[in-house]
Parts: structure tokens; sequence; C-alpha cells
């Protein structure tokens, strides 16, 4: 063979692999290349928001709904687009969305929401396609901007730490809880049964608690009892302030009385008539039970306790998770209305008030117009060895007709009312949300009351059954489900009642019961009572014994902590319309502020 026969071949024509040439190698990358570019652009361009709304559907619909949200426009200037929450981003998962998306295409052509009326009919549909794959991917799409594991709950407020660690405990996933943040929500249109099957946690989601969450709670709860220190610090001179000026007000006061007594001693007997009636008439202190003792709270810690007006929220309505958000961490996790609630209270009364929580569509016609929503209300507690005091003062408000009641007073005879209850750990529900466990949802002047009934307070221990959820259209409460007398009287005597005591201002004693199946309001220990309205200020102090042997009553040791929530009927309100706390902690020398709200120092 000659060495010409033998030459190598050009480049070009070098076999590589499959016995095909360097060249038709190189023509097939640069190939693959390209289309791979125009590929991947083609795609790219079917992610953005311009080509998701190029079809009146998308346009008229979701994203004029989505225009308003906080995905769209926020402080930071991050928006996130309908790709952002609907493609995945791993390669494999978004070729399987795009194949996927030919439906779509199909239903596009055939137009099935073609018009707003057709895709409010096919929304929940749509909508629940879209939790589905949410919640099997561990709200995938979610997580590319918002991580658990990153979250910083120093910047939160104290629902939402509270229900992300919960969340990384218990393995819930975003979408359990953020549904209809981008478009309108139709949650509440799911049955309770796709509910519970949708939002029910799943153990493989469950994430270790990391360092940076737990140092960021720390962060949180100092940075609040801060907080809280110095609120207590300034309302604290804010009273005194006012008290120093109510002591100069009395001093003028009673030097005018007396200069009025003098002149009067050397005139006619009319006069002197006429004086001791302007004298009288500086005494506005309407009080029952005697006095409950001369203590001074000047160096007893307030704790500021805000009262909201609460619609027809009843406790049926709290342990609904298709009504009440928290209604798992409730009942899950043992998480405590004030958890979440606290320091938000104060709002959600005025929303209410207002009418503006779709969740509790009040009843149009027994709004009260120009209603205050909530009130703030200084707290203190003190007690010896016999007895506790309680000490409560509020602001009072300016007279509001109500529309619906003629003369516009519910109650003429009890400008206020102030009820207070109490209750050990074994009552259901009362260390997590106080007083509120005896209000149901068929109560007078609740949503479903029965007809011709009169149905007031009543704790579940007195029910054979409750229902909660009224599925099926079954009323919800259980007005008629009592326990027989001797199975009452079983839970009366293991101390599993709400102790209420109740002071109103228009009569001369007090009143002390107890609520088991009913709310009695006699048998019990003799509440002492004080109150006066001092200028535009209420003020009322309560003393009750420690310890009684009286059924219905509560008795306390000084080494346990209580449950006790409280409500004010201002405005000569009655029933619903009054303003309520939310469950509070009562100890007893108890500085732990993590175990009490309110700590009952020694005299």
């Amino acid at each position: 063979m000659s060495m010409k026969s033998m030459k190598k071949p050009g480049f070009f024509s070098r076999r590589v692999t499959k016995n095909a040439t360097m060249g038709a190698a190189l023509l097939f990358f640069f190939l693959g290349i390209i289309f791979w570019g125009g590929f991947n652009t083609t795609m790219e361009a079917t992610n953005t928001l311009e080509f998701c709304i190029s079809c009146h559907e998308m346009e008229e619909n979701v994203y004029t709904e989505y225009k308003p949200t906080i995905h769209h426009s926020n402080r930071s200037g991050v928006r996130a687009t309908c790709s952002d929450c609907h493609v995945p981003k791993p390669w494999i998962h978004k070729m399987v969305r795009k194949v996927k998306a030919s439906n779509e295409v199909l239903h596009k052509i055939l137009g099935t929401i073609g018009t707003p009326e057709k895709f409010d009919k096919k929304r929940l549909t749509l909508a629940k396609n879209v939790w589905k794959t949410m919640k099997e991917s561990d709200s995938r799409e979610c997580r590319n901007c918002h991580n658990l594991e990153s979250m910083n709950p120093s910047f939160q407020k104290p629902r939402a730490r509270k229900q992300h660690l919960n969340a990384m405990k218990v393995g819930q996933t975003c979408i359990d809880c953020h549904k209809g943040i981008a478009h309108n929500s139709v949650r509440d249109q799911l049955s309770d049964e796709e509910l519970e099957a949708l939002e029910k946690p799943n153990p493989d989601f469950i994430r270790e608690v990391p360092a940076l969450f737990l140092a960021g709670m720390k962060v949180a709860e100092q940075r609040d009892k801060e907080a809280e220190e110095k609120e207590a610090a300034a309302k604290a001179k804010i009273k005194a302030q006012k008290k120093a000026a109510k002591e100069e007000e009395k001093k003028r006061i009673d030097a005018a009385v007396k200069a009025a007594l003098a002149k009067a001693a050397t005139a006619a007997p009319v006069a002197s008539g006429a004086v001791a009636k302007v004298a009288d008439a500086t005494s506005i202190t309407p009080s029952a039970g005697g006095a409950t003792s001369n203590v001074d709270w000047s160096n007893v810690p307030q704790r500021e306790i805000t009262v909201f007006f609460p619609g027809q929220a009843s406790m049926e309505w709290v342990l609904n998770g298709k009504d009440h958000g928290g209604a798992r961490p409730f009942t899950k996790m043992g998480d405590r209305c004030v958890t979440c609630h606290d320091k938000e209270a104060g709002k959600m009364g005025d929303k209410i008030v207002a009418g503006t929580i779709k969740k509790l569509k009040p009843d149009e016609k027994l709004l009260i117009p120009n209603k205050r929503g909530n009130i703030p209300v200084v707290v203190q507690a003190t007690h010896d060895a016999d007895n506790l005091y309680m000490h409560f003062e509020w602001e009072n408000s300016e007279h509001t007709p109500v529309p619906f009641v003629e003369g516009g007073k519910m109650d003429p005879d009890n400008q206020m009312k102030l009820a207070i209850m109490f209750a050990n750990d074994d009552v259901k529900y009362a260390k997590q949300a106080g007083c509120w466990g005896t209000c149901h949802h068929d109560l007078n002047g609740m949503p479903h009351h029965p007809k011709g009934q009169d149905v007031v307070k009543y704790i579940t221990e007195s029910r054979t059954k409750m229902e909660i959820k009224g599925r099926r259209g079954k009323m919800r409460g259980g007005w008629d489900k009592r326990k027989e007398d001797g199975d009452i009287t079983t839970e009366l005597d293991a101390g599993r009642f709400m102790d209420i005591v109740r002071y109103q201002s228009g009569k001369k004693t007090s009143e002390d019961g107890h609520v088991l199946d009913d709310r009695i309001m006699k048998g019990g220990q003799k509440t002492e009572f004080t109150a006066k309205l001092e200028g535009t200020t209420w003020v009322v102090d309560m003393k009750r014994s420690l310890k009684s042997d009286k059924p219905g009553d509560l008795s306390m040791s000084l080494d346990k902590i209580y449950n006790f929530g409280f409500a004010i009927h201002d405005d000569h309100t009655n029933a619903r319309f009054h303003h309520v706390s939310l469950g509070y902690r009562l100890g007893f020398d108890n500085d732990d502020a993590k175990k009490v709200e309110v700590n009952a120092v020694k005299k």
C-alpha cells in the first residue's frame, strides 16, 4: 500500500461514534443548540404574564382579582406572576405541566370558561385542582420564594409565627392556610369532609425547626415583653396624671361645697336644703354588696385587656375549620386564643362591628351604627389569706341609640353590667378560651337559636352531644342534648362548671352563680362590688372569698392557676351585644408571664 493511500482523513471526515463523521456530529450539535434555544425561548415566552393574560378568560377574571393583591404590587417591588405560582421550575415537572396545559387549550377552543358566568361555575373545580397539586408537592412553587426554614419570626405577627412553628412540627404546608391570596377565595364552598382531607397534615412534610427560627422566636418574645413594659409605663403615667387632675377637681368641689354650706348656715332653711341637693349631686357612686376593701391599687401590677364585640361568633364557630382558620391549632395543638389574638382583639371587634369580616356575616337588621368595637380595660388583682380582689377601669362611651329597640336602650335600668367567669383546667376549653366555652350557636340571638325556646349559656360538659359543623343541614350546638339530672350533679360535684359573678349598675345587690347546663345566677357566695363613674371612667372593684362550700362556687388555692374571662355590657346593652374578653390565666404571686397574664399579688 502506498503512502498516499494511507493519508489520514480530514478533521470533518473523521469517524467518532456510531460510524458518524466529526462534521455530522458538529452539525447535529449546533442544530441541537439552535433547536434547544428555540424550544427554551418558546417555553419561556409561554411563562410570561403577557402570554398568560393574552386570552380574555384570564384577563377578565383571575388577572383582575390578582392585581390588587400583594403578589402583584408590594413595598419591596418583587412581583410573582402566573408562572411563578403555577409552573414548576424543575424541568421534568415543568414539562408535565406544559403537557397538561394542552387540555386548557382544548377548553379555550370549546369556550368552557368563555364568560365570567361560566368561569364562576367552574371556579371551585379549577381551584380544587390547583390546591390538590400544591398539596401533593408540599407547596413547591410557594417555597421558591417563601421557605419556612428561612423565615425569621421576629418580623412576624404573633399569630403568624405560632402557626408557622406548628406547621413545621405537624407537617402542614403553605396551601393549607393560604388559599385565596391571589384570587377570590372559594374555600368556604368546600364540604367539611373535603376541607379536612385537603388540609390534613402530612407526616412527610414535618421539618426540624431550625436554630434560626428558634432564635427569632426568642427575639420576638423579648421584644414583645419590652413593648408591653413600655406601653404599661406610658399608660401608668397617663393614669397618674388623670388621678392628679381628679384629685385637684375634687379639692375644688369640696372647697365650693364647704363654702356653700358655710354660707347656708346663716341663710334660710330652703337655701340650706338646696345646698344639700347640690352636695348630693356630686356623688355618682352606684354600688352593690358593700365596700370591697381599702386596697391601694397604685402598687399593683396592671394588665390591659381589650374586650371586643364578638358578633355571632360561637364556640362551634371557633372549632370549625371552615369558619375559623385557627381551628386546627386550637383543637390539635392546644393553642390558646390569646396566642394569636391578644394583640389584635381591638381590630377584630372594629371589623365585626363594621360587618367587614366575611366569615362573620352579621345580620344587617341587628347592626348598631357607631357602636364601638372594643374597650381597653385595665385589670389588676391582689389577695390576702381569705379573699381575691380585682380592679377594672375603662372609659365610658357616649350613648349610641339602638335602632331596633324602642327608646334606643336594650336595658334602660342598667347603664353598665360587668360579668366575670372563673374555672379550673378541668372544664373543657376553659384554659384555651376562657368564658367563650359558654357561648354557643343556638343561644338566644345566635344564628341557630331554636324558635320559641329560651336558650342561655351552657358548657359542653352538660350535653351528651354537640353539633360542631352543622353537616347535612343540622343546627349547630346542643341545646336539646342535655344530660340527665344525675349526670349534671356529678359534673357539678367534680368542679366542671364556670363560676360566674355579675354586677349591674342599676341594682343594689350583686349576683353569684354558675354555668353548667344553664346559667344559674343565684346560690353562690356573696361577692362584693363597688363601682363608680369617675368623670368618664368606670372604676369597678370586686371582692370574693377564695374558699366556699356552696355548689357552683370555685374554691381557689394560692398555689394554683385559674382561668377567667369577663364581659362588659356598656351603654345599656343586653345579651350578645356585649364586649367580651379572650380567655386569660390568673395566678397568685406568680410573675411568670409565660404561665399567667394576670398576677394577683399579696396585699
